[in-house]
């Protein structure tokens, strides 16, 4: 059966260039991080600006929310990691977390820890209850580690992707990759897992204008999404309807049938580049970052 999808947009907030959002699992909030080194929590509801804080003159290329703990956490181009009181906005923390410009800060489902992949080719975990000590380095890329995603199945197995041209699966047990999944053209930079009919599958999205499709258990490609014109910066499958997003920096937003890997719709909201995607289980909101700002839009529809 066809897709029927509506796809209507709900919040636009004008900023400088956004490099990272995040929506909060149980209030209406974006967490936007912007190229200029503030982060805002954006209400997409009320359509108001909630808080912001000036973390740092160099650019916040991401910030989560850590729910259970009221907390955000915040990576950047000094190469510190902040915490903030989500309430408050206070710091909690801050340390130099690596050598290199930091991309990416993923959180545990679960445990208390977060893992931050880093220009510098490394990705390390931090314990927030171990007085966010480096329990762990996870080393095996050539080349800047632009992001990583944990295994929905099993949350001690994640994947990173990176500008060697490569996805590596890893255990948080182990400081080495368990396999790599090679296949792209150019340097990789986003990575998400989902899961279709009880199979689990990993997106890989790249320079070369692509998007893979991989099944996971014999780690091969199964469909390569050509539609972009230029880089792929965002991969995402939405929690609730069998959808692919993709974004790039053509300034388009690529939906696509995560059953039959067919190009549903492509959205062009004129906010130049689109750097970043966000969504949320149980939510129907996705959340983009562009180079002039923030966009929600509300997925709805039947399947």
């Amino acid at each position: 059966m066809a897709l029927a999808l509506e796809i209507k947009k709900e919040f636009t907030q004008l900023s400088e260039r956004v490099k990272s959002v995040d929506l909060h699992p149980t209030q209406p909030w974006i967490l936007a991080s912007l190229y200029s080194g503030t982060v805002c929590i954006l209400n997409y509801q009320s359509q108001t600006m909630e808080k912001s804080v000036k973390v740092t003159e160099s650019p916040v290329r991401s910030a989560k929310f850590i729910a259970r703990k009221n907390w955000i956490v915040t990576g950047s181009d000094d190469k510190f990691i902040r915490v903030y009181d989500q309430d408050t906005m206070e710091m909690i923390k801050e340390f130099e977390a690596h050598t290199d410009y930091i991309r990416c800060v993923t959180v545990h489902p679960s445990l208390p820890c977060i893992l931050s992949s880093s220009d510098d080719m490394l990705i390390k975990m931090w314990d927030w209850e171990k007085g966010w000590d480096c329990t762990q380095t996870f080393e095996g890329h050539s080349h800047y580690v632009m992001q990583s995603a944990f295994n929905p199945k099993d949350s001690n197995v994640f994947a990173s992707a990176s500008l060697d041209e490569t996805v590596k699966i890893w255990n948080l047990n182990s400081p080495a990759p368990i396999s790599t999944l090679d296949g792209h053209a150019k340097g990789v930079n986003c990575v998400d897992y989902f899961i279709n009919n009880e199979k689990l599958y990993l997106l890989s999205g790249s320079d070369d204008f692509t998007v893979k499709v991989w099944d996971y258990e014999s780690k091969t490609c199964m469909q390569t999404l050509e539609s972009h014109t230029n880089n792929v910066c965002a991969v995402c499958v939405h929690p609730e309807f069998p959808i692919i997003i993709t974004c790039s920096e053509d300034g388009t937003i690529c939906v696509w049938d995560a059953n039959t890997c067919r190009l549903e719709n492509t959205l062009n909201y004129g906010l130049e580049r689109v750097w970043t995607v966000g969504c949320m289980k149980g939510s129907h909101q996705v959340a983009f970052g562009c180079d002039n700002g923030t966009i929600v839009v509300r997925v709805s529809g039947s399947n």
